[in-house]
């Protein structure tokens, strides 16, 4: 395919035009000088020629550099813009990969309430089922009713299963203790409140462990600042007996022994 097929753009369409005017111009120069031969022979109407064919040619190729500039300010303006786009488009997926986690996260907890409702109707049904049954305890009836049983403790451990039903969670008397104003609260509510203060706990032990990492470091830095100190105590004394050492010969020399 001609490299005019290819290219659509208009301004390139401009510079691929003008390029080739050039090319044109160039060519008729050049087999204008060939057949005149040495120019400095030729006749003064064929230098005229040819000298208006070069400025022609001058003129075509200052237009073509002119052209050709700004064709590549326009490609780089054109990368810049791509590269904010695709920036655009990679932000615009993650957000999406977000809202998928989200989403996910969103029908495991619907899945869950509606698990721990099913558990709570199937208890209740089953309960019932047992006390209508005591009184005539058939083979049949015993069978249906140990069936329900094991279907509620299977929903039941779905429940318990559950990530916040994992939590290490202080007992309930023990956060009812300490907060006697969720006494009342339902099973819910107080789920929420025993989540939020094992947070708030988490969050102060957080505050108080790096407290005691940043006390520790210093200690530790502080205490290998002291230990550079005295090492450099011992060269300064040891530099300090090795100049003393010529002083006191001088003295067991000169100073006669009792």
């Amino acid at each position: 395919m001609a490299i005019d097929g290819i290219i659509t753009d208009p301004n390139l369409a401009t510079v691929l035009g003008a390029s080739h005017d050039t090319r044109r111009q160039a060519l008729i120069l050049v087999d204008q000088i060939a057949a005149t031969g040495p120019i400095d022979k030729a006749s003064v109407d064929v230098q005229l020629e040819i000298s208006k064919q070069q400025k022609l040619l001058i003129t075509n190729l200052a237009q073509l550099r002119g052209l050709h500039r700004a064709a590549h300010i326009g490609a780089r303006q054109t990368k810049h813009e791509t590269a904010d786009a695709r920036q655009e488009v990679d932000r615009l997926h993650l957000q999406l990969q977000n809202l998928y986690y989200e989403q996910r996260h969103l029908q495991g907890e619907i899945a869950a309430c509606e698990s721990y409702k099913l558990v709570s109707a199937i208890t209740s049904d089953s309960t019932a089922q047992a006390e209508m049954s005591s009184d005539i305890p058939t083979p049949g009836e015993f069978k249906y009713d140990l069936t329900a049983n094991q279907l509620a403790r299977e929903l039941i451990e779905i429940k318990i299963s559950h990530t916040y039903q994992q939590l290490p969670l202080i007992p309930v008397e023990e956060f009812l203790a300490l907060n006697p104003d969720h006494t009342n609260d339902d099973e819910n509510a107080l789920m929420i409140a025993r989540i939020e203060h094992e947070r708030s706990e988490r969050e102060a032990l957080e505050q108080k462990r790096m407290e005691l990492l940043k006390r520790k470091q210093k200690l530790i830095a502080d205490n290998k600042k002291r230990k550079d100190d005295l090492a450099n105590l011992d060269k300064e004394l040891e530099k300090f007996i090795d100049a003393a050492k010529p002083i006191q010969k001088l003295f067991e020399k000169n100073v006669p022994a009792v």
